[in-house]
């Protein structure tokens, strides 16, 4: 039985002065940063999830209805797409991108960037059978990768302190919508 992190697209573009920031964005990558120091060991492996858009389509709006399109976010090779620096990438394992030619919330549509893997298998392939969760936002991508972990057979606990919400009302109801679905909040 090993255990995994995954961190959930804690980028700068959904941090404060990014173009899609959630309010506690900085505040929750800072929590990240020093959980990561002093729990890094305690993981058998440590990944994070990227949104990483190419052509979007119609997740790109100018006139967004912030449910199926969105401005402008995490454009591939931006500043914007970039991991915050609050984050100690030199602790991550893999890195899974998402959503390059459509709307992708859940971190396990996402591909390793070394190679062509998605995130399941790559998990069961190093035996990992529990994953914790943490990571922006928490009634989008956290709440979609929670779910997909569960379907996949994960034990999931999501570390509530570490995740950040685009609404708090949202975000409530996201977590309670993974906690009746099997997954144990922290």
């Amino acid at each position: 039985m090993a255990r995994a992190l995954i961190i959930v697209d804690v980028q700068k573009d959904f941090c404060p002065g990014g173009s899609l920031a959630t309010e506690r964005g900085n505040e929750v990558a800072g929590k990240i940063g020093a959980f990561q120091q002093s729990h890094a060991r305690d993981y058998d492996a440590v990944v994070a999830t990227q949104d990483w858009h190419i052509d979007p389509g119609e997740h790109f709006s100018d006139t967004p209805d912030y449910k199926d399109s969105w401005p402008v976010h995490c454009a591939a090779n931006t500043e914007g797409a970039a991991m915050n620096e609050h984050i100690n990438t030199d602790t991550i394992d893999e890195f899974f991108r998402k959503g390059h030619y459509t709307a992708a919330y859940s971190g396990f549509e996402g591909t390793a960037t070394s190679e062509d893997l998605l995130l399941a298998p790559w998990l069961k392939g190093r035996d990992v059978t529990e994953v914790d969760i943490v990571g922006i936002a928490t009634d989008h991508c956290v709440r979609a990768t929670t779910l997909d972990a569960l379907k996949e057979g994960f034990t999931v606990r999501v570390l509530t302190s570490m995740c950040s919400a685009v609404s708090f009302e949202a975000g409530d109801r996201a977590l309670e919508e993974m906690h009746e679905a099997g997954a144990i909040l922290v």
